[in-house]
């Protein structure tokens, strides 16, 4: 049988597209000791230094996860894993006839799925040996002989059930996003075990950290330097990719050092952590109550708003209520792009006068089209007087204090979630939604809380400090 290190070398095979080896000298050691296939006494060192000095393993692993800096060849080597285990492991007594065994790579969005799908269609295209086993290339997948196919996507847990899985690849895991899930990565890696426990087929991440929570950080937690059928590897770009300039290294590095850790060391930003705990964020959800709670008669309302103009973000609001210490989020409702902001305008108009409101707080930084907006449609727009950030810092007390009441309302909770508390070299924290996340439902609620703590006399803790 030709090993992944053969294939990867052989100028007839992946070496075709791949070309000199010695720069992939560090991934060849990897891979090796993922197929637990021999390696030299120099080799061994090298292996030890990027596991955590665990011991070798004996058989090929179920899991390997490598914590890379950036352009340390990441999704090539996805790719090359991809088709390896595609291309030259047997598969046949795994398959039922007429069956399908899928070698599914998982990446954050469309676009990186096609650069890692590129990337396998190069490898069978370049070389004559294996192009002659390609019977179809499609947009998202290569059909081979065998009833084989490499499917390059983006990642969803909802899609991958049902499939046989000869192998699947997290690219870039700790970044994947949904808009409904605030752990796609966990939920997708529960969804594939079953179906790599039929075949036995092998599961590969390969991502650049971020921070300390999710899939990636957990498996670094339980398994780096420990044995076992799990390999953990952790590397900087400059060891996975010795062509990189140094010095476009040591510049970042001085710029941002704790953004250089994770984009080139490839360890965990200790400078950002999760705003709020699942704990505190699962204590307010009242899962047995409506999603929108009718107006009562006594109650004292309050609504906030946070605009957008149709393109990008969601229009979202926010009405609700104090019932002594408890704030109560009676609605939470938001459209998402594209839509006409004026429409919205005249929905969020029709909902506020039914709690008996004629008055909207909204964003700091809307633009004055939103004021104008809501005064055509007969609603007062006042300016918070403090930006979201720091609403989102003054709201943590009350949720620790479990005083918060909110909806089992799916994008409110997957963003509560994710918000992202960071303390600068300075020492201050601000507080924003994750890189290619969002924030404007939880936008929405922390806004209504602090109108509601005003409206009512109390005061929050930075009033308290300034009185």
């Amino acid at each position: 049988m030709i090993t992944i290190d053969d294939a990867l070398t052989d100028p007839n095979l992946f070496g075709a597209a791949l070309g000199d080896p010695e720069p992939w000298a560090v991934w060849r050691v990897i891979l090796k000791a993922a197929f637990a296939l021999p390696m030299t006494r120099s080799e061994i060192r090298t292996f030890r230094s990027l596991s955590g000095r665990r011991r070798l393993p004996r058989r090929r692993v179920a899991e390997l996860w490598v914590i890379a800096g950036r352009r340390g060849g990441k999704s090539r080597m996805a790719a090359l894993i991809a088709s390896y285990i595609a291309g030259f492991e047997e598969h046949k007594a795994k398959l039922a006839p007429g069956e399908t065994g899928h070698v599914l790579a998982l990446s954050p969005s469309k676009a990186q799925a096609r650069t890692v799908a590129d990337y396998c269609e190069g490898f069978y295209s370049v070389s004559p040996v294996l192009a002659q086993s390609v019977e179809a290339v499609r947009a998202e997948s290569i059909r081979l002989q065998g009833n084989i196919e490499i499917g390059a996507h983006a990642n969803s847990f909802r899609t991958v059930r049902g499939r046989t899985l000869l192998a699947a690849i997290f690219d870039e895991s700790a970044f994947w996003r949904d808009e409904t899930s605030a752990m796609p990565d966990i939920e997708t890696y529960r969804a594939v075990l079953p179906a790599l426990a039929t075949t036995g087929g092998m599961l590969v991440g390969i991502s650049s950290p971020y921070r300390k929570v999710g899939l990636l950080h957990q498996k670094w937690r339980d398994h780096f330097g420990q044995d076992g059928d799990v390999l953990v590897i952790q590397a900087p770009t400059l060891t996975l990719n010795p062509t990189i300039d140094a010095d476009v290294v040591a510049r970042a590095r001085k710029a941002d050092p704790e953004s250089a850790k994770a984009e080139w060391d490839g360890e965990f930003r200790g400078d950002i952590s999760q705003l709020l705990d699942d704990a505190m964020i699962d204590a307010a959800i009242e899962a047995d109550r409506p999603i929108e709670i009718p107006p009562r008669e006594g109650a004292e309302y309050v609504a906030f708003v946070d605009p957008s103009g149709g393109r990008h973000d969601a229009f979202t609001w926010c009405i609700g209520h104090r019932e002594k210490d408890l704030f109560v989020a009676d609605m939470v409702k938001g459209r998402k792009p594209p839509f006409d902001p004026n429409e919205v305008v005249r929905e969020i108009a029709r909902d506020v006068r039914a709690y008996g409101l004629r008055r909207v707080t909204g964003d700091n930084f809307a633009g004055e089209w939103v004021k104008q907006s809501f005064s055509d449609a007969g609603i007062s727009y006042v300016r918070a007087e403090m930006p979201k950030s720091q609403l989102y810092l003054e709201a943590v007390p009350s949720f620790s204090r479990r005083t918060v009441q909110i909806p089992n309302h799916p994008v409110l909770i997957r963003e509560l979630r994710l918000l992202e508390r960071r303390t600068t070299r300075s020492g201050r924290d601000s507080v924003d939604h994750p890189q290619n996340g969002t924030d404007d439902f939880a936008n929405a609620l922390v806004g209504a809380m602090r109108v509601t703590a005003r409206t009512d006399g109390r005061l929050f803790a930075s009033e308290i400090m300034m009185i």
